[in-house]
């Protein structure tokens, strides 16, 4: 793959992305882990806002759909030990660029959420790391994932008057993952944990119950799902352990089991961001880890097996986002947080 690098921003500990359809234009989030802003970015990779000077913590963000520059955010989750008063935020433009910060919920260790739609209803479902501590590093308490179907209007919720959640799950240890997707032409998620991979699918009205199917029993950080090798089969895409080292890929076996078919040879420290999708042409898996080499790394099957192109090293990805831009070209932006650097990658068609 060829591509061009370009750097538009230092942001302390970068963390989370996510796309975001402002005044009619497609633009991007970028927002800290820590006590630092958000910036609202064009698709050029130009600053073009502030929603907030603090307080951070953010580790998901998502548009509210159809409400242009309207979006929700994580609030005060600044590490598993420093999570409980955690939120999810409604953050909304006026017509003279400043951003009104509301409370929808209280979710205490909430790391990740998503939107999902089905039958024209809109699910917000949420996934917290733990469910309580009592000292640094207190893994007592399993997380677990949570539900509500979302209101078109969100002008009445603030922290006086909260969104009302439903329990989905618990007993979740280190509930980490959650990776949107669709199977089926249905919305879904993936939702990760020591407990293995599960799939969320919201329910056809919202009187009925989601289902929750568990498709591997292998502890993961984080998981995607993709038909890397064009089999017709969706393959898993795995961080194995919470922030583990190993990268593997799982298919479907003649039994309908998913078993491991392919493993990076190498140990990758602290893994953490993770893509997957069609990139230059051809399925890709893209992931990045934090510590030791802190490289970015896309796999592909070329040539009857998985092959590796590392994308750039010493960086350190949190997260990544792609879109494809205007002109027909793949871009890849990288949350760089252990340089603090907020990166684009400019792919070549």
């Amino acid at each position: 793959m060829k591509y061009q690098k370009k750097v538009i921003s230092d942001l302390n500990l970068c963390y989370s992305l996510a796309e975001l359809t402002y005044k009619g234009q497609h633009c991007f989030l970028v927002a800290a882990e820590k006590h630092d802003p958000c910036y609202l970015f064009d698709e050029a990779g130009t600053k073009i806002a502030e929603p907030w000077a603090g307080p951070g913590g953010v580790m998901t963000m998502q548009q509210v759909p159809e409400h242009d520059g309207q979006f929700l955010a994580t609030h005060e989750f600044y590490s598993p030990n420093d999570s409980k008063n955690a939120r999810i935020i409604i953050c909304t433009p006026d017509e003279e660029g400043k951003w009104d910060v509301r409370t929808l919920v209280d979710a205490p260790f909430v790391h990740r959420f998503g939107i999902l739609k089905r039958n024209g209803i809109h699910y917000l479902i949420i996934c917290c790391l733990k469910s309580g501590h009592e000292y640094k590093d207190d893994w007592r308490f399993p997380g677990g994932v949570y539900a509500a179907v979302l209101p078109e209007n969100l002008d009445d919720f603030d922290e006086n008057n909260q969104l009302k959640l439903v329990k989905l799950k618990d007993g979740m240890l280190k509930n980490h993952g959650y990776c949107a997707t669709t199977i089926d032409g249905v919305e879904c998620a993936l939702v990760t944990c020591d407990e293995g991979v599960f799939l969320f699918t919201p329910p056809e009205s919202p009187v009925e119950q989601w289902e929750i199917k568990q498709l591997l029993d292998v502890p993961a950080s984080d998981a995607v799902i993709c038909d890397f090798d064009s089999d017709g089969k969706l393959e898993l895409g795995i961080i194995e352990k919470f922030h583990g080292d190993v990268l593997s890929i799982y298919r479907i076996n003649d039994q309908g089991k998913y078993e491991k078919c392919w493993e990076y040879p190498e140990k990758l420290e602290m893994l953490h961001a993770i893509w997957a999708g069609t990139l230059c042409g051809k399925k890709r898996f893209v992931v990045g880890n934090r510590r030791g080499n802190r490289k970015t790394i896309a796999v592909s099957w070329e040539a009857g097996e998985y092959q590796t192109e590392i994308i750039e090293e010493n960086t350190g990805a949190a997260n990544i986002l792609h879109f494809m831009n205007k002109e027909g070209k793949d871009i890849i932006v990288a949350a760089n947080r252990e340089i603090n650097e907020v990166a684009m990658f400019i792919f070549e068609k």
